[in-house]
């Protein structure tokens, strides 16, 4: 019987520890090694027709352990999620601390929970901050006569919303898991890594160039990381404090407006995230007109 353990971390991160008797392993082995062998090519043999042993001649152990863990792992973290009533956020960290052969093995689960969001009085937040804002950018006729009175009312509108924004992120109270900074982290500068080789300059060359380091670079991009999801947690919860919701009609009249059909179909098969942008402006609007 598979039996774990569930440790509570800081920052809505849980860790859990996980024992698999060698009786589970050595079933989940036998179902991983007929998982391979009905792909299997043997000459003189009928695909997947190969006999046992025949097969175990071609079949590697440590390739039957790769399929056995593909099948394992994310059914043990499914059952485990959906009997301790976790929120996993993210895709979970999975080590195996102990996996030798003819013995119990046992693995270590780090996942992220959605965070609690304490939004405080934000309202009274922002509405101070709105006050604030304008009392200190008051229209004079004459100012900036290069600029249209559209344009200007667009910029105000921005520099309203972003210090909103800022003004949310010093109020209310949410931690992000380090679980999801690392991952987010290790994205960004995989991708930074591959941007720079593609201009044919190293790393060193390409830090060099813009006065920084990397440890400099990496405490830069974890503070806008967990700034990014700060925000996207904060307006989920004003979202769902305020009722705010998305109306069939108002996605369907967004993805109308596509004018490709390729595009359309492909928009229309991931109408949830069209949704979400949706309901995450109908919040943004919903904020500045507080």
């Amino acid at each position: 019987m598979i039996v774990h353990q569930l440790k509570k971390l800081p920052k809505n991160t849980v860790e859990i520890t996980v024992e698999i008797p060698n009786t589970v392993v050595s079933q989940e082995y036998d179902k991983a090694f007929e998982v391979l062998r009905e792909s299997l090519e043997v000459e003189g043999f009928r695909k997947g027709k190969a006999p046992r042993e025949v097969a175990e001649k071609h079949l590697s152990r440590d390739a039957v352990y790769q399929q056995l863990l593909r099948r394992l792992l994310p059914k043990i973290y499914e059952d485990i999620v959906k009997k301790e009533k976790l929120q996993p956020v993210v895709s979970p960290k999975i080590e195996l601390l102990k996996a030798k052969e003819g013995e119990d093995w046992q693995i270590k689960i780090t996942l992220a929970e959605r965070p609690t969001v304490d939004l405080g009085d934000y309202k009274a937040a922002l509405k101070n901050i709105k006050a604030k804002h304008k009392k200190a950018d008051i229209w004079v006729p004459g100012k900036d006569p290069e600029k249209t009175k559209e344009k200007m009312d667009a910029e105000d509108k921005q520099k309203l919303l972003n210090e909103a924004l800022t003004g949310l992120l010093t109020h209310a109270k949410v931690e992000i898991s380090d679980l999801i900074l690392e991952e987010e982290l290790n994205t960004r500068l995989a991708r930074l890594v591959d941007d720079v080789e593609k201009i044919g300059l190293t790393m060193e060359a390409y830090l060099k160039s813009k006065n920084t380091t990397m440890d400099e670079l990496k405490a830069r991009y974890t503070r806008e990381i967990e700034e990014m999801h700060k925000l996207e947690f904060i307006l989920h919860e004003i979202a769902e404090k305020e009722k705010i919701q998305v109306e069939q009609a108002e996605l369907e009249k967004l993805l109308s407006a596509i004018t490709d059909e390729k595009e359309r179909k492909s928009a229309q098969q991931n109408a949830y995230f069209y949704a979400s942008l949706l309901r995450k402006q109908k919040t943004l609007d919903f904020l500045l007109g507080l």
